[in-house]
């Protein structure tokens, strides 16, 4: 019986280990008015998923910028999510309704950024995962 236990024991614990080496868990970065600009790189062969992105304070509305590199026809950057405030104290925004937040996903190769605004605190969560490939989608055909 003592055997048993251990067997099950052993074999939840390297369960465990998988699940924590192979969950890829969101992360959530705080942005402060004195910060420097958050960075985060998006190789070609990931996606990046943005679930939550809010400002409290501050007069400028918050962007997300993604930059594609090489990209130099299109100006290479484009603001694809602005931040949902969630104080409406002081702007333009004083006495409007709550926002409703949106998600947005960037495919990489790709270089996000985000620029803090004077007097607001912004908050990001958001995930990388590989881009694992969907096999085209369509029909495929045998070959004889």
């Amino acid at each position: 019986m003592k055997m048993l236990a251990v067997r099950c024991l052993v074999a939840l614990t390297l369960l465990a280990a998988v699940t924590v080496a192979f969950a890829n868990p969101f992360k959530s970065k705080i942005i402060s008015s004195d910060d420097s600009v958050l960075e985060i790189t998006v190789p070609g062969d990931h996606f990046m998923k943005i679930t939550n992105f809010t400002q409290d304070g501050g007069t400028d509305r918050a962007v997300v910028e993604v930059v594609l590199p090489g990209d130099t026809e299109n100006g290479g950057s484009t603001n694809v999510l602005t931040a949902t405030r969630i104080d409406f104290s002081t702007g333009v925004n004083a006495q409007n309704a709550p926002e409703i937040g949106n998600r947005v996903t960037i495919a990489g190769p790709a270089i996000v950024k985000i620029t803090p605004i004077v007097g607001a605190k912004l908050f990001i969560t958001y995930k990388k995962e590989r881009d694992e490939g969907s096999g085209g989608g369509g029909v495929q055909l045998a070959r004889p």
